[in-house]
């Protein structure tokens, strides 16, 4: 074996039948062994150890999730381990049942990255179909108007309703004729206000308005032109913002 210069080159291989002598040979890396070309895989020279690398894989069928298998341990005992702790029926649906664009003779599947919600009808389609006449989009969606107020307004042209309707409808006018009488009144203070401030100049120190039915009287600023009902309001006032001069 070997040469005069080099007596340690080349090894027989391990292989009973074989004894071939190799001089670039194959070092098994599970059972320690040298072999030749044609025998260095597992298989060829049936390693004992040769499954110790293998990964197997076996598809759960409740939950559709990969179950490694050991090859030290029994591979039941590692189904029932799956089981009892990681199992989840749930995912399956998840896992198998992928959503797919809904346009007919389309098989696209829906992923993060190829996936378009249409805003006019709200449904998710592949990025081929994501245009409105590529999917026939029906449009957006109309509101349907479920309770009319003005037709609930309207009772003149109505028929008689049940007790618990014509309840609401009492109550909704007698809120509706509140609130415009507030308006009303309002706005006739507001035009008193602006009668006062276009009349004020400054040559009369009382007027009359009527608020309720009644006449009330107010004093009349003679500087700016305001109104008070009480004479002492007015003193106070000329005095806090007119430093108490008067030309009344």
């Amino acid at each position: 074996m070997g040469t005069p210069e080099f007596p340690d080159l080349g090894k027989h291989c391990s292989v009973d039948y074989c004894k071939q002598i190799d001089f670039l040979p194959f070092t098994c890396d599970r059972c320690i062994q040298v072999f030749c070309l044609d025998h260095r895989s597992y298989m060829k020279h049936s390693c004992p150890k040769g499954n110790r690398g293998d990964v197997t894989v076996v598809i759960c069928p409740l939950c559709a999730k990969g179950v490694r298998l050991n090859p030290d341990e029994d591979p039941n005992i590692t189904w029932e381990k799956h089981v009892n702790t990681d199992c989840d029926p749930s995912n399956y649906e998840k896992t198998v049942k992928k959503k797919k664009c809904p346009v007919p003779r389309c098989r696209e599947l829906l992923t993060f990255s190829n996936t378009i919600k249409c805003r006019d009808c709200s449904i998710e389609h592949c990025l081929k179909h994501r245009f409105g006449p590529d999917h026939s989009c029906s449009g957006p969606k109309k509101l349907e108007s479920s309770f009319s107020f003005m037709g609930f307004l309207s009772t003149t042209n109505t028929k008689e309703a049940p007790a618990s309707s014509s309840s609401s409808s009492s109550r909704w006018s007698s809120l509706l004729a509140s609130a415009e009488a507030s308006i009303r009144e309002l706005g006739n203070d507001i035009s008193q206000k602006l009668q006062f401030s276009s009349g004020g100049d400054g040559g009369g120190s009382e007027k009359t308005q009527e608020r309720n039915g009644g006449k009330v009287t107010v004093d009349v600023c003679p500087k700016c032109s305001k109104g008070f009902r009480e004479p002492g309001d007015l003193l106070k006032h000329i005095d806090k913002d007119h430093r108490g001069t008067s030309t009344a």
